[in-house]
């Protein structure tokens, strides 16, 4: 499927960084939208249509407010900018924060296409969670053609790989979710390598790979002598 890919004009200080694009058909009829996926979910489920955008597009830090601890939230094409850059065109200065935490914001660095593609990811494995709404047509066909048939109720944590119910967003309570979005490899964001997973698990996996974090699981498995 060809996208529109016009630009979208916003007085957001973002536009010095990237353009941002409407992710509709190409040919499509009404106003561009740069989430068309998201517009059920916004009435629906608007905490997860803004988790979605938040997770696809944003970096995560520290929750309070330090110089050192770096930024809470900022955009992950960001983060391929180099420290000039930064602090001319979002005011962050890398030079005040501890080398782990410089390190830790490159390694969500990801481009504006990749966050794009990792929103309509999320929103496609939403739809196939146990207990979640019925995306309507438009909607269902478009992320069909992007990412393959939809099996509603197929959606598990990419981690442990038990099943996930739509119904757990609603249980979540402030700054504590119980699914979190993750990565295979947590310093890789794209559609390839993004899913959701309970908050335990995610906790658990850490800045480990997928197979570093099974590995690590079988030694102790191992050692404690574990019988299936």
């Amino acid at each position: 499927m060809k996208l529109c890919l016009k630009p979208i004009q916003t007085r957001s200080r973002e536009e010095r960084v990237i353009v941002r694009c409407c992710y509709k058909e190409e040919g499509h009829i009404g106003s561009c939208e740069e989430f068309p996926y998201l517009s059920h979910l916004n009435v629906v489920a608007p905490r997860v249509a803004n988790k979605i955008k938040r997770d696809a597009t944003k970096t995560t830090g520290a929750a309070w407010k330090s110089e050192d601890a770096g930024p809470n939230r900022i955009d992950r094409w960001a983060m391929l900018l180099n420290e000039e850059e930064l602090l001319k065109k979002y005011k962050v200065n890398l030079s005040v924060l501890k080398p782990s935490v410089q390190a830790k914001l490159r390694e969500k660095a990801a481009t504006y296409e990749d966050c794009m593609n990792v929103a309509a990811k999320l929103t496609f494995l939403v739809y196939q969670m146990k207990d979640a709404p019925t995306p309507p047509d438009l909607i269902h066909s478009y992320l069909e053609n992007h990412f393959g048939l939809m099996s509603f109720g197929s959606t598990k944590c990419i981690i442990c790989k038990d099943y996930l119910s739509f119904a757990l967003f609603d249980e979540a309570k402030r700054g504590r979710a119980h699914i979190e979005t993750a990565h295979a490899n947590p310093r890789i964001h794209n559609p390839e390598n993004v899913g959701f997973a309970h908050r335990e698990c995610n906790i658990a996996q850490g800045n480990r790979t997928l197979d570093e974090f099974y590995e690590w699981m079988y030694k102790i498995l191992q050692r404690v002598e574990w019988k299936l």
